[in-house]
């Protein structure tokens, strides 16, 4: 026995010893002694009370001594020792069915579902996609604030976060901002959404520059957020709640100019095609608001075209150009609009607004009407311009661009000839398009050249519909031409 044990032992040996001499029992031995001290509780040597037991109606804990009536039997949570039962979990001791037992004060778990509205903080932003932490389920009262493993991150896609064109998720919202969101998806993961009701959305932002509360404002257009601190200004997509929380004191929401185009300010420093890293306010602050594009971001995009869908993108001519916009008429209203293609006569052409008029079902019949008279006025006039397209099918893969020109000019004004060629052997598809100024002198050349021999081979000669897909289409036509031959 140590000198500690044996120090704070003796005290508690006289103590029995005296009772012993008082009682007239013979005096125990030290053996008996030191057998009787684990069952007395001691704290520095002195003799302390036992812990009370509880009993039905008491709160418990794991460890907590409890008290088995007679005729009663231990239930739930309780287990049997040797000093008698205690309980194994924290909860509230009952009686019930001839037991005691632990009713267990354990809340639900809320795992975010389909419909639930969370409060999150947005963890990480990509190209494509922001990842929020989810803080709380916002739409759930009561049970645990904490939640399962699978459960704590969402994604919402650029297409949910606000009802606006946005090349990417960074243009609304920025790393450490507080969300309101809404789940659309469990399943495999969470998914999420900040539009479709004004109080979804961004709830706290801070500045990217100096750290600052962010404070709304309608100053500059496409710019609802500012700083007082400095001179940052930004877009977030703003919930009604911003600045304030769960309590809706405004339509903050306002300032998201849902289905608006961009302003030209804010249009320049779009984030196309992930030029800005949003990596963290620190990164923004460091890189300032105009910057290159990252080199690895180069990288990803190089195989692409260095845009979405290999189209050319980034930010001022930054990692590939800018779609060109071409001038145009709206064919529904008839003001000058902007289209990112070249326009083809007799198909619509609409402007911003009467695109979402018509989306939205509001374009009247009278209207509708009209722009098909417009379309077909157009059409007519550039078939009387731009001559007729004929395809020429069943050609021998040898014939070449020249020998068409000199086959076809003797029937009129070839204003382009193209053999259809195969990009990865260079040979040819066997099949070409030959353009004629003159409509009239195309169809002609068609009727006449149809079925006449080129290179050993009867070919087949028809105009080109546009319906017909281009190439594909003029494949379709001659092997169909091929096996009527054949039948």
């Amino acid at each position: 026995m140590s000198r500690c044990m044996v120090k704070q032992t003796l005290p508690f040996l006289l103590h029995l010893t005296t009772i012993a001499a008082l009682e007239g029992q013979p005096e125990l031995d030290f053996g008996d002694l030191l057998r009787h001290r684990p069952s007395v509780p001691l704290i520095g040597g002195w003799l302390v009370a036992r812990p009370m037991t509880a009993s039905a109606g008491d709160f418990v804990t794991p460890g907590t001594p409890v008290e088995i009536p007679d005729g009663t039997e231990a239930g739930n949570g309780l287990t049997e020792s040797r000093e008698g039962f205690v309980a194994v979990v924290h909860g509230r001791l009952v009686m019930g069915d001839g037991g005691i037992s632990v009713d267990s004060s354990r809340l639900p778990i809320n795992s975010p579902e389909v419909g639930d509205i969370v409060i999150g903080e947005v963890n990480r932003l990509n190209e494509n996609v922001a990842e929020i932490r989810i803080l709380h389920v916002e739409s759930r009262e009561g049970g645990h604030r904490s939640l399962p493993a699978m459960k704590l991150f969402a994604d919402i896609h650029v297409s949910e976060v606000v009802d606006r064109f946005t090349p990417s998720p960074g243009d609304a919202m920025r790393m450490r901002d507080i969300v309101r969101a809404k789940i659309i998806k469990s399943d495999p993961i969470l998914k999420a959404s900040t539009k479709g009701n004004s109080k979804l959305g961004v709830l706290s932002a801070l500045c990217t520059q100096c750290g600052e509360d962010l404070v709304a404002s309608d100053e500059k257009v496409d710019f609802n957020v500012k700083c007082n601190n400095c001179d940052y200004s930004a877009y977030r997509v703003l919930s009604d709640g911003f600045g304030h929380g769960h309590e809706i004191r405004s339509k903050k929401s306002e300032l998201n100019r849902s289905g608006e185009r961009w302003s030209p300010e804010a249009e320049a420093g779009l984030g196309h095609d992930g030029a800005r890293p949003y990596l963290s306010p620190l990164a923004d602050f460091r890189r300032g608001a105009n910057h290159e594009m990252p080199a690895s971001a180069k990288a990803t995009r190089g195989g692409r075209g260095g845009g979405r869908g290999g189209r050319g993108g980034g930010r001022g001519g930054q990692g590939g150009p800018r779609r060109e916009m071409h001038k145009a008429v709206c064919t529904l209203c008839g003001c000058d609009t902007q289209v990112p293609f070249e326009p083809t006569p007799g198909k619509p052409i609409r402007c911003r607004d009467c695109m979402d008029k018509v989306k939205d079902g509001r374009a009247s019949k009278e209207e509708l009407a009209k722009e098909r008279e417009t379309m077909n006025e157009m059409r007519a006039k550039a078939q009387a311009t731009m001559g007729t397209k004929l395809f020429v099918g069943r050609l021998s893969y040898d014939t070449t661009e020249d020998e068409l020109v000199e086959a076809f000019s003797a029937l009129g004004k070839v204003k382009s000839v193209q053999v259809a060629m195969d990009r990865d052997s260079g040979r040819s598809k066997g099949f070409a398009f030959v353009t004629f100024s003159n409509r009239e002198e195309g169809l002609a050349a068609a009727k006449k050249m149809n079925g006449a021999e080129m290179g050993g081979r009867k070919i087949v000669v028809e105009e080109s519909k546009p319906s017909g897909g281009g190439r594909k289409g003029g494949e379709r036509r001659g092997r169909g031409d091929r096996n009527r031959s054949k039948r």
